[in-house]
């Protein structure tokens, strides 16, 4: 069996300070990020309690080659990819919002909607909707940055109104999302997907709007399959998906929802090697590539001096 990375703990010449997220560590230098994309995995903002082996390479270099493709309508903080596992790049103040886009009725939004709301972050939505319909236009709901615990829905008004983000700032963060959301699209309809919905951060480099951390991976979006979307939607059957939800809905048929005294189900070996498959399918399938799995016998080491060759 692989081995996953659950966790680094490095010291590094210049390093200010270390910050551990849910599934990426963050060593921050004076003017530069080095992000290892963990292996750890989370779910409903729990982080579950083994990694899957190869999950960070495949998110970081599906990131990877996403930026560079994004590059020519927003700056992004990327400035090299030295392991497989690792990106360094520009040291951005981040906005403390999340610019969520859906251009369907999915995820947390269908739930939301079944559950009797009409409006999403201040966004009204149309009656007579179903699970995963096309919605008139993409709308944006944007959700507070939370460091632990649920980020939470918030509206654009409530943004503006609270001085999170100025309102001249904010609207630029739309125009980006929104054109990101159109390039994603485009992509993904090359390989046979429809991007569904997907969120992109945001910081401030030298004062300019610059594109931060992941986009397009399995985690931060959520993919249909194009050849029977709407066959399946016509006959009200669950869509075929490209995204982290499978490993949800593993959750829930499990009675686990990331609530108050719900208990992690046990992860086996054969369940750990399942979501690794599906992660490195989802590689696959998104980039048209062969997925090549890093040697992981030394990982730490080799992330080690990776990032020490490059900072």
């Amino acid at each position: 069996m692989s081995k996953g990375l659950k966790s680094t703990d490095f010291q590094f010449e210049g390093l200010i300070r270390k910050y551990t997220g849910k599934v990426r560590d963050v060593y921050e230098f004076k003017d530069k990020l080095a992000m290892v994309a963990s292996d750890r995995i989370s779910a409903f903002d729990v982080v579950l309690p083994e990694p899957i082996p190869f999950k960070g390479q495949v998110l970081n270099q599906i990131a990877a080659k996403f930026l560079a493709a994004t590059a020519d309508i927003v700056p992004n903080w990327v400035d090299s990819v030295p392991d497989p596992s690792v990106t360094i790049g520009k040291r951005c103040e981040p906005f403390q919002v999340e610019m969520v886009i859906r251009g369907y009725l999915a995820g947390h939004a269908w739930r939301e909607y079944r559950d009797g709301k009409r409006q999403i972050c201040g966004v009204p939505l149309p009656e007579g909707l179903k699970e995963n319909d096309k919605l008139p236009q993409p709308i944006i709901t944007p959700t507070t940055k939370a460091h632990e615990g649920h980020d939470e829905d918030i509206s654009r008004e409530e943004i503006i109104a609270q001085g999170i983000v100025e309102e001249s700032l904010y609207t630029q963060l739309e125009d980006y999302t929104e054109k990101l959301f159109q390039r994603g699209t485009e992509m993904a309809a090359e390989r046979g997907l429809i991007l569904v919905d997907t969120k992109y951060e945001f910081g401030l480099y030298n004062d300019e709007i610059t594109l931060i951390d992941e986009i397009h991976t399995p985690d931060s979006s959520r993919y249909f399959y194009k050849d029977t979307y709407e066959s399946l939607q016509e006959k009200g059957e669950e869509q075929r998906q490209l995204s982290k939800e499978f490993v949800r809905q593993w959750l829930i048929s499990e009675g686990f929802q990331g609530k108050e005294g719900q208990k992690i189900p046990v992860m086996t070996e054969e369940k750990v090697n399942s979501i690794s498959d599906r992660y490195i399918e989802l590689f696959e399938k998104i980039t048209g590539q062969d997925f090549e799995r890093a040697n992981t016998e030394d990982i730490e080491n080799r992330i080690k001096t990776n990032i020490e060759q490059s900072i």
